[in-house]
Formats: C-alpha cells, structure tokens, sequence
C-alpha cells in the first residue's frame, strides 16, 4: 500500500470523552499532488477542520468543513478558471471490516481504518474529490441554445403562414 498524497495519521486513542478538534492543512507539494490525483490544473490550498467523537465503542463520528482553492477546467469554454470549495461534511471511522453494506446515498460515508490509526489527510483528500463540481462552468460560461437541448420546434417555419 502506498502512502497518499496528504497522509495525516491519528491514534484513535487519542480520541477521549470530549472529542477532539483537528485542523489538516495541505503543504504546496501535497496541494500539487492533490491536483494530479484529481485531475485538476492546480489545487493552491486546502484546510480542513474535524470534530471527532466517540461514536461507539470502537468508531469515531466525524463533523467536518473542507475549505480549498482550486483551478478547474469550465466545460463550456475549456478555459481554467479558480473556485473556491467549501463544504461541510459528515463520517464516520469504522474498524476495518466492520463497515456497513447499507446502500443509502443519504446515510453517513465510513471510512475503514486499521491499527488504531485514522488518516485524516486522505479522508481530507476525499471530501475535496466529492465536493468537487463534476461539469465545472465558470462565471457568465452559457451553453449554446442548441447545447443546452433547446431545440427549435419542427413546425417552428409554419409559424408565420396563413391557411388558404
């Protein structure tokens, strides 16, 4: 297994009755790597804070907000253009081999770890790849009428004429 691009490694002991507050911050050569593990032209920064609870017995309920700068290709234009994403978010670290197979969009993403050590740089990495705009448009970009599936009307030419 290789090690990720943004590699925080956390004991889940360190986890007590109260929770505990992290903040990952992403170097420039973690923020490039980033870029090309996600396809982007450039991802400049990236922060993410985390508010880890005891969940269960063994697994930790995750609050989260991912912040980041990055550089993303407009589907319109195939112009680079820079956007801001910011989004909360939600998880929850499981032990390895005890996550759950329910196939629920809605319900809380797991994410499985071992030896007692939680990565939170990849969980990082993650939250920025589902938060990330899959068709990116950048500001004022408009699809062309005919793009956008507005199609003339077939009898849209007999609109004008008279019957005889």
């Amino acid at each position: 297994m290789t090690t990720p691009e943004l590699h925080r490694p956390l004991a889940a002991e360190r986890v007590g009755p109260d929770g505990l507050d992290v903040t990952v911050h992403a170097s420039e050569t973690e923020c490039a790597a980033l870029a090309k593990r996600m396809q982007l032209p450039a991802v400049h920064a990236l922060e993410c804070s985390f508010r880890l609870t005891r969940d269960a017995a063994d697994s930790i309920a995750v609050a989260g907000y991912l912040h980041a700068q990055v550089v993303q290709t407009c589907v319109v234009t195939a112009e680079d253009f820079e956007t801001t994403v910011e989004e909360p978010f939600a998880l929850r670290f499981v032990p390895a081999g005890q996550e759950t197979d329910d196939p629920d969009p809605e319900s809380v993403d797991e994410i499985p770890f071992t030896n007692g050590l939680l990565d939170l740089g990849e969980a990082a990495a993650e939250q920025l790849g589902l938060a990330l705009d899959p068709y990116p448009r950048m500001p004022g970009a408009e699809l062309p009428a005919a793009a956008a599936g507005e199609q003339p009307h077939p009898f849209a030419a007999l609109g004008g004429k008279k019957p005889r």
